[in-house]
Formats: C-alpha cells, structure tokens, sequence
C-alpha cells in the first residue's frame, strides 16, 4: 500500500513540475514577443529562434541545450534573465539566452545579482540605440527558395527594421496566377503550413502576408521594371530563378529603377563573389560591390565543418560526396534532360551526377583548392541532402577530439549559427527539415580510420531551408542592417 501511495505521490509531483514549467514557459513566450516587437531583441536559444514556439517547443529546446552543454539550464534560468534585460537598458540586438544562463551557472558568485550580470555580460548593448535604414527586399523569381525565402523575411520582420519585403516578380500576375501563388505560400508539402494569413488583394495585384502589402509584379526581363512606381527604393533584389548566373546578366537588374543591389541564390559564374555568410562574408567590399552570390546549399553544407577541420587539425587532401534529394531540375517520369542520367525518373532512381562543391572551394576557401575530388548522387527524397566528407589529416585524432573540436565551434564563435552539433543515436533525414543551420554536424557517425589520419564525417542540411536562412544571413549584411549579436 505504501509503494502504490508513493507512485501516486511521484506522478502528482511531476505532473505538476512539468506543470510548473510549462507556466514558465508561456513567461518566457511573453518576454520574447515583448522583447522583440517592443526592443528589436530576438533571444535565441542556442542557435534556435524562440519566438513564434510553444511552450512544449520552448521545454524541448532547453532539454536539448542541458544536453548540449552539459548543464541544468531551465526555463526558470531564461525568464530570469529575460527579465533582466527587460529590465535593462540593452538596446537592439540578438542575444542567446542559452549562453547566458550557461555562463550564469558557471559565474553568478561573482555578482551580487543577476541584474549585475546582465548588465556586465551585455554591457556591449547597453545604451545601444544603433538604428538601421530597413532595406526594401525584392523576390525575383518565386520557386521552392523564393517561398520560404517570403516566408522568414516575413517572420523575421518584427517592427520592420531590417529587411522588408515589397515586391515579388514573376511571369504573369492575373488574378488566377496570384491566388495560385498564394496558395503555394501557405500551404507546402515539405515545409508544412505558412504560420500565418496571406490574402489576395487582386484589385491591387498584391499578397497582404502578415499584415505585409507584397506587390505582385509581372516581368519578362530584368530591366523592365519600374520599383520606383511601387514606392520601392535602394532595394536588394534576390534573384531566386537561377537563370541569369555571371556579372553580365545579373547587372540587368541594377539597370531597373529601385534596384540597388543584387543577390543570387545560386552558384555565380565569372567574378562574382560566391559567399557562405559565416566562412568569408567578410571579404567582400560593401562600398563597391553591388552584385553577390550565396553559392549553392551544398557549399553553406561544407565549407563551415572544412573551415573548422583545417584550422584545428589541417586538411591534405579530401572527397566529397553529396546524397543530395532531388530537385525541379530533374523529370518525375523518364524524358529528354540536357544532362546525363538527370533525365531519368528522380522518384523512382537513385542518380549520379556531378556537384559543384569542389570547384566553389576555389572561391570560398581557396586554400583548399585542388585538394578535393567531389562528386553526387540525387536520391528519391524531396528534401534534406548529406554530405559525406572523407578528409586525410595532418595529425593523428580520435573520435572523440573530432566531435569536441566541431561542438566547439557548434557553440562558441563566428560559426554557431552555420554549425549544429547533433549527438543522437536514432538522427534520419526528416529529423533536419526546417532546421536553420546550414551544416548538422552528425556526432555519432564520425568514423576514425585505423592509422588515425583519415577521418569521415557525415553533415546533414535542409537543402531548401537551412540555404534559405543563410540567404537571409547575408542578405542582412550586404544590406548593412544586421543586429548586435551575443552569442
């Protein structure tokens, strides 16, 4: 009778534990929306965004950073500080929360209290009232990137103080053409519901997404349009159709009105800066510079896990291998493909073909150039690729000193939106869709050759949306509105 009393007595206890925490939680949602629409805060969470979660998401968030770094970070710990800085006079910037109540575990001691510690930690913010002139923001072709490209310009407006999207160009804007592109925003098959309202204003030929008037702009060629005549003014322009790729072409969009610089979301040719925002998004020049690419999303894959192999360990030589999902370019029935085997059904085949992903280290990390062979093989999956990334080393390494040199930079410095250290045993390809950093580094998969110099690693990416946020990355630096950061 007493072991059935103290089962009772355990279950109210932790029912009413999570209860406690789930209230923290919706604390905690409250400080975050305050936080951002009030302040232009955003809190992160170890790379994880938490505005716009639910309390259980927040709750598996904080499970996943006491995994991570090996310490009993809470819910309590994040309202705590959330309210200091609240409290505080921090000004606009992005800040990780999970960082701080990492580093409030370790050294509270030393201050009297946790408004001290705040203030001291992000005593770079204090005071800062750095505001930016938000950049108009133009989608110029509206596929798979264009769409969730509209999708976290739109989620990451806040006040609309960075980017703002105006205007989506396409071929064709009658009334059919703009409620079935609206359709296709809110609703997709990889990436589930748009969380948000898209209503069609036909009269006006515009989408109104989250309160967003979008113009809905009809062009054949680059050149032809106006912005001016929409009110759309210095605007960065994202060219997501991939048709144009060099200098030449893509400086037809700065011969329109309104344009003042332009991105592709593709790999460039000629001398085009192909950029993984985190590698070297800093050599290129902002003042002069007007047309930039952000190279493919196998690149934002790799180059930050090679990065990070070659500084700490140093890299001789390597093969890559992508089993990448397959894409528009490829038929879903067998049919004529200006490439070999592409034309073969991508749902029922799996495909070799080649990849871009040595020839791009020649622009990203040209150091490493002609070290590599690389290779690829499409797979019958809609989304979600892996690189295979078989490196020769300069020293002899463990397993072990592998993953600790990857979680390292997953964590701590320039690279830990780019880098996500994932440590579980059951980790599959749908398990990554919707994750925003560009390289899921796969702990677990690591494999150390006998003689301790060949190593193989194993990088997941959302090849659509880990690409699409490191898009919005670079699209926030070249247009100079890019937050104070704390992580």
């Amino acid at each position: 009778m007493e072991s059935l009393e103290k089962v009772n007595t355990d279950y109210e206890n932790q029912l009413n534990d999570w209860i406690n925490h789930e209230k923290a939680a919706l604390d905690l949602i409250n400080y975050v929306g305050k936080l951002w629409f009030e302040r232009s805060i955003e809190l992160i969470l170890f790379r994880n965004q938490l505005h716009d979660r639910s309390a259980s998401e927040i709750m598996n968030l904080h499970l996943y950073a006491k995994n991570i770094v090996k310490k009993p970070i809470t819910v309590y710990d994040s309202v705590s500080l959330a309210s200091e800085i609240y409290k505080s006079d921090v000004g606009p910037g992005r800040i990780d929360i999970g960082k701080l109540a990492f580093e409030w575990h370790n050294e509270k001691a030393k201050y009297k209290s946790s408004g001290d510690f705040i203030n001291d930690k992000l005593k770079d913010l204090i005071g800062n009232k750095t505001t930016f002139n938000p950049k108009d923001v133009v989608l110029f072709g509206f596929g798979r990137i264009g769409r969730l490209a509209a999708r976290e310009l739109i989620a990451q407006a806040g006040k609309g103080e960075q980017l703002r999207l105006r205007a989506i160009v396409t071929r064709g804007n009658g009334n059919d053409e703009i409620i079935k592109r609206a359709d296709l925003l809110r609703t997709d098959s990889v990436h589930g519901t748009f969380p948000g309202t898209v209503i069609e204003d036909l009269e006006n030929k515009a989408l109104i997404i989250n309160g967003h008037t979008v113009h809905m702009i009809d062009a054949k060629n680059p050149e032809d349009v106006d912005y001016t005549k929409y009110g759309i003014n210095n605007a960065l322009l994202i060219d997501n159709t991939g048709v144009f790729r060099d200098d030449v072409e893509l400086s037809r969009h700065l011969k329109a009105k309104g344009i003042d610089k332009v991105l592709l979301t593709a790999p460039a040719k000629g001398n085009v800066p192909n950029v993984v925002h985190g590698v070297n998004h800093e050599t290129v020049d902002l003042k002069t510079q007007k047309i930039f690419s952000a190279a493919s999303c196998t690149t934002n894959a790799i180059m930050p896990i090679l990065q990070v192999i070659d500084k700490e360990l140093g890299i001789q030589k390597g093969h890559i291998e992508t089993v990448h999902s397959y894409t528009n370019d490829q038929n879903l029935l067998d049919n004529y493909h200006k490439k070999y085997r592409r034309g073969r059904s991508a749902a029922l085949n799996m495909v070799i073909t080649e990849t871009g992903a040595e020839s791009a280290l020649k622009k990203v990390l040209p150091h490493l150039a002609g070290k590599f062979t690389a290779n690829s093989v499409r797979v019958p999956t809609p989304n979600v690729s892996l690189a295979i990334l078989n490196l020769s080393v300069n020293r002899e390494v463990t397993k072990d000193e592998v993953n600790e040199v990857i979680k390292k930079y997953a964590l701590e410095g320039k690279l830990v939106e780019q880098i996500q250290y994932a440590f579980s045993n059951e980790l599959v390809s749908t398990d990554i869709i919707g994750n925003p950093c560009s390289s899921v580094f796969d702990s677990n998969a690591t494999i150390i050759s006998p003689d301790k110099r060949s190593i193989v690693l194993y990088v997941w990416y959302d090849n659509e949306y880990g690409y699409t946020r490191q898009v919005i990355r670079f699209s926030k630096y070249i247009s100079e509105v890019r937050r104070a950061v704390y992580y």
